[in-house]
């Protein structure tokens, strides 16, 4: 069976994957791009068009940053990581934050309790919008992947669910070495999640630490 995967999703010390305040002009609300500093200068993020000069890094960094597309055949994602609006859709001409050539080039969940029709982009990536619990959006999301892995995106409501579910079997949770205070923290309700993985670390000169999950019944 196809694996469920968490690629490059980071965290602070505090365990916080977002800050407090998601607005269009700040996705990550008052963290601002701090979580994701360590990510800019890579050379797989400079190849999703994101700002800044060369071809990017090919460090660490660059080695679990590379990780993140290979064998997917679909991402889920929660309404948040899709677009800062809530409740319902006032507005659907918002297709995301990517742009007409979203960097996914696959079929997208995205987990909302406001469903809307698809949305076909350029470059393979096409938006369903479910309302569904993890293991039905993990059903509908094996049928449009194949024989090929299904990715978790996130945001942090959408992870925590399904490790809840006890639904992913691979994650890769960057720790990053700041405090927000406040915001959406991946942990919590998880107490105890260490005995269902095998953990490993690896420190990056970037300062910050790459932590790999394994379910232990599924991945060695």
């Amino acid at each position: 069976m196809s694996l469920v995967r968490v690629h490059n999703f980071s965290v602070s010390l505090d365990g916080f994957g977002t800050g407090e305040g998601q607005e269009l002009d700040a996705p990550f609300g008052h963290a601002g791009m701090r979580l994701v500093e360590w990510a800019l200068p890579t050379h797989t993020f400079r190849q999703m068009g994101l700002p800044g000069e060369g071809e990017g890094s090919n460090g660490i960094d660059e080695t679990f940053a590379s990780r993140w597309a290979s064998g997917i055949g679909v991402e889920i994602m929660g309404r948040n990581k899709f677009g800062p609006q809530r409740g319902p859709w006032t507005d659907e001409e918002w297709q995301g934050w990517w742009g007409d050539n979203p960097p996914f080039h696959t079929p997208v969940i995205v987990l909302t309790h406001h469903p809307r029709p698809p949305l076909t982009m350029n470059g393979g990536t096409s938006f369903h919008f479910v309302d569904a619990e993890p293991a039905e959006a993990l059903e509908q999301a094996r049928a449009l992947a194949g024989d090929l892995d299904v990715r978790i995106g996130g945001g942090v409501t959408t992870i925590r669910q399904f490790l809840e579910a006890d639904q992913i079997d691979l994650m890769h949770i960057v720790l990053v070495p700041i405090l927000l205070g406040r915001g959406e923290s991946l942990w919590d309700g998880l107490e105890g999640l260490e005995h269902r993985f095998h953990i490993e670390a690896a420190p990056s000169p970037s300062g910050v630490i790459h932590l790999t999950f394994a379910r232990r019944d599924r991945v060695v």
